[in-house]
């Protein structure tokens, strides 16, 4: 099932879980090992898969020529990426491996001609791409608006949403957080030294501690207050919805 699919609107439940079985049924039945920054998808160049993450974590990068890059998405088990490769021929974005990872491919042709021949694989791969932009549209207002603590703690609290919902479980409040300090950097707009420096306070604090490269929620609620600027709707109902799936 997909991850979070609790966050959507409930009489679509089934057609979504029916979609991703018969994606299940069309993907290659050997998964394909990547290992921790590997490049699975180079940017700007053509591209011929859609692939399902099945372990590890994985993430969509813009290189900038002088060597500056922005973390855009970070995918986490049960997520399609590079969905893109049914649409346009060319990726503008690089999909990177972020810790050793396992993956199903399947063949965009093969994967269109799914799309329009079966309402609910062609509703599974909509909804990705819908629970896609909500999640870049939450990280703009963050990037563009949010503090550096409100950015961190929003941050957390997603994946925590995100790999609880996979387990169903309204959070997961410790997981392994395969990103160095750089590469959070990267994802949060902020130097690696001012991500040290909040996380540093956060965990003086008590509200959460990374260490050994696992995240350890300690305080979820007041992390959540922190985050709660940010987070739209859809998000902060989330573990109603799971608790009462």
């Amino acid at each position: 099932m997909p991850t979070a699919i609790c966050l959507h609107r409930p009489e679509l439940t089934t057609a979504l879980a029916n979609g991703d079985r018969k994606l299940d049924d069309l993907t290659a039945p050997c998964p394909r090992a990547f290992a921790a920054g590997t490049t699975i998808v180079a940017q700007g160049a053509e591209h011929g898969f859609v692939y399902r993450l099945r372990t590890g974590w994985v993430g969509r990068v813009r290189q900038l020529p002088d060597g500056r890059a922005q973390y855009l998405m970070v995918f986490l088990p049960g997520d399609l990426f590079a969905i893109k490769s049914a649409f346009v021929a060319a990726h503008p974005d690089a999909v990177v491996a972020l810790s050793d990872a396992t993956v199903e491919r399947l063949e965009q042709r093969r994967l269109r001609e799914a799309f329009e021949s079966d309402p609910e694989v062609a509703l599974r791969c909509t909804w990705q791409i819908v629970e896609e932009e909500r999640r870049l549209h939450n990280w703009v207002v963050s990037l563009g608006q949010g503090s550096a603590e409100e950015r961190i703690a929003h941050l957390l609290i997603e994946f925590s949403a995100r790999l609880g919902a996979t387990a169903g479980t309204a959070q997961a409040l410790e997981y392994p957080f395969p990103l160095t300090q750089d590469q959070l950097g990267n994802v949060l707009g902020l130097t690696s030294v001012h991500v040290n420096r909040v996380l540093r306070r956060l965990r003086e604090e008590g509200l959460v501690s990374i260490r050994n490269r696992v995240v350890s929620i300690h305080d979820p609620e007041a992390l959540e207050r922190i985050a709660e600027p940010l987070r739209d709707a859809t998000v902060q109902n989330a573990g109603d919805a799971l608790a009462a799936g």
